[in-house]
């Protein structure tokens, strides 16, 4: 695009920042809404009552106009902070069932702390700017949500 500027009124473009953390907690997949023997069946060893523990890595991704003035999508240092609350305070060596009220009468998948996060990230953050929320919770197994549901 010879010739064009970021000024000229032409569309913005849009850019993705992501920002990777990691984090340590333990948890025990057991549903208030099933039985033990369903549990045991269900969830089969990550049911242990003494739970087990993750070296969780997520990614949080936003997604927006590059600002014309600034170059960015956002301030990193801004979405360091968010993260530090939503994620490192409340989570960072806890016992997510015990210790997050959250996770009292919902199950501690890894699928459901990606909503959590993103409940609470969508909060502090600009409208629409929040993008994905990446959570590796093995080198194997990564959950990928969105924010999106399914209305029925």
């Amino acid at each position: 695009m010879a010739g064009s500027s970021v000024t000229d009124g032409a569309a913005q473009r849009l850019g993705y920042i992501t920002r990777v953390q990691s984090f340590s907690a333990c948890h025990r997949l057991h549903s208030i809404h099933l039985s033990d023997e369903e549990n045991k069946r269900v969830y089969g060893k990550c049911n242990n009552p003494n739970g087990h523990g993750h070296n969780y890595k997520v990614e949080v991704t936003v997604r927006g106009k590059i600002d014309a003035h600034t170059g960015m999508v956002m301030n990193l240092t801004d979405l360091k902070a968010h993260i530090e609350e939503v994620i490192m305070i409340p989570l960072d060596h806890k016992h997510l069932d015990k210790d997050v009220p959250y996770f009292a009468k919902v199950v501690s998948t890894t699928e459901n702390l990606a909503v959590y996060i993103w409940d609470h990230m969508v909060e502090l953050l600009p409208p629409s700017l929040l993008y994905e929320i990446r959570i590796h919770e093995t080198d194997k197994n990564i959950i990928i949500y969105r924010g999106e549901s399914n209305a029925v």
